[in-house]
């Protein structure tokens, strides 16, 4: 049986949340399960581990930028299925009649991601963005699409661009059963919400490895001070790749960590993926948000990232300010678009590297130990020796 777990991100509590097996996909079933949420670690922040120089905003959540929801489903079955998908929702509107400016940057290409050459394009979003695993981007991209075609407004609508991110989570998840359908990719896209994320093993992060530990989705947010615009960067990572991990400018390594599960996490494969998606409340130009995601990638290098040959790093930014939405009024005529001007751009893409450096240890600290295809087990940082490291090495207090 297909367990499918949905968590939009207003239904967060601290107790064992539930999971519904949807009609559409087996049973109509309820059961409560805390197999993977972890309230037993902290977030980085909470930890002490807060790097930068900004301050994050009040859930230090991609959320706290206006109008952003997420949502996420999960997939478990057996011993072989551990996937997902999350969605990214710019505002709350009907996003293909009200598109926002968007930029995209790559990495290490070694990825499939979807839509991108029209975001480069057009320099706009009119989708939700979805992620999910390498073999069911098409799944995910017929969800979207379906979505998209039934929002009232969109009857007419004959060209539909869905964006979607992907990792190769094939080290927990059997990859090639192919077990996400386009109904899950509508299902994460409907469960969406403001409000807090859920973090680590879940959704798009269900089978993800990070630095040969379990790795997962992770988020954080800064808030630029009003001098700089008062403006607020929210960014959430898919992270599934490698290299040697760093905290605080540390390495936390099998020598430091002392542990046989350490020293299989060091023997890890570099390669893997990360997915970055930013959002804004700032007026940028779709040109100034593509600038904006290339400096999420140095956020990426302070983890210890070296982006390797079998790494697809990708970085979608995206503004949810009014001044500057792509609405059917001014897409049909010359229309006067604010534009945040250059010189003062950069503030944000300090909060963009800050903020893409801490979603990366949440989703590290909030991850939980997962065995997936083969039985094989992929474990969670640990997190209480990682943070005696950084307080031997004075990175915290």
């Amino acid at each position: 049986m297909i367990q499918m777990i949905f968590q939009s991100s207003y239904q967060i509590d601290r107790r064992p949340f539930c999971i519904r097996v949807l009609t559409a996909v087996l049973l109509s079933t309820v059961v409560c399960s805390n197999a993977i949420a972890n309230d037993n670690d902290p977030r980085a922040r909470e930890a002490g581990v807060a790097p930068g120089i900004y301050q994050p905003g009040p859930l230090n959540a991609i959320t706290d930028v206006s109008g952003v929801q997420v949502g996420h489903v999960s997939l478990i079955e057996g011993d072989d299925i551990r996937t997902g998908v999350t969605a990214i929702l710019p505002h709350g509107d009907n996003l293909y009649q009200n598109k926002v400016p968007a930029g995209y940057a790559q990495g290490n290409g070694y990825g499939k991601m979807m839509g991108t050459t029209q975001v480069i394009e057009l320099g706009e979003l009119e989708t939700p963005v979805l992620l999910t695993n390498t073999l069911s981007v098409p799944e995910a991209a017929a969800g979207t699409i379906e979505w998209t075609l039934a929002q009232p407004g969109n009857e007419q609508v004959r060209s539909v661009n869905a964006v979607v991110g992907e990792t190769n989570d094939g080290r927990i998840n059997n990859i090639r059963l192919r077990a996400i359908k386009p109904e899950h990719a509508i299902e994460a896209i409907n469960q969406a919400g403001s409000g807090p994320v859920e973090e680590g093993s879940i959704g798009a992060g269900m089978g993800t490895v990070n630095f040969g530990w379990k790795g997962g989705v992770g988020t954080s947010s800064r808030v630029l001070p009003d001098e700089n615009g008062g403006f607020t960067v929210g960014v959430l990572v898919q992270t599934n790749y490698g290299g040697e991990l760093h905290i605080m400018g540390v390495p936390i390594n099998a020598e430091a960590l002392n542990t046989a599960a350490a020293r299989v996490a060091q023997e890890a494969s570099p390669d893997g993926s990360v997915m970055i998606i930013i959002a804004t409340d700032a007026p940028l130009s779709d040109r100034n948000l593509e600038r904006l995601a290339k400096r999420s990638f140095l956020g990426l290098g302070r983890t210890g990232s070296a982006m390797s040959n079998g790494s697809g790093d990708y970085a979608l930014a995206f503004s949810t300010a009014e001044s500057v939405r792509r609405t059917t009024a001014r897409r049909a005529m010359l229309s006067r678009i604010a534009d945040w001007p250059n010189g003062e751009m950069t503030p944000l893409f300090q909060a963009a590297v800050e903020a893409t450096e801490e979603a990366v240890y949440n989703a590290l600290f909030k991850a939980s130990d997962v065995r997936g295809v083969n039985a094989e087990r992929y474990p969670q940082l640990p997190v209480s020796a990682a943070l005696q490291i950084l307080r031997d090495r004075r990175a915290i207090e």
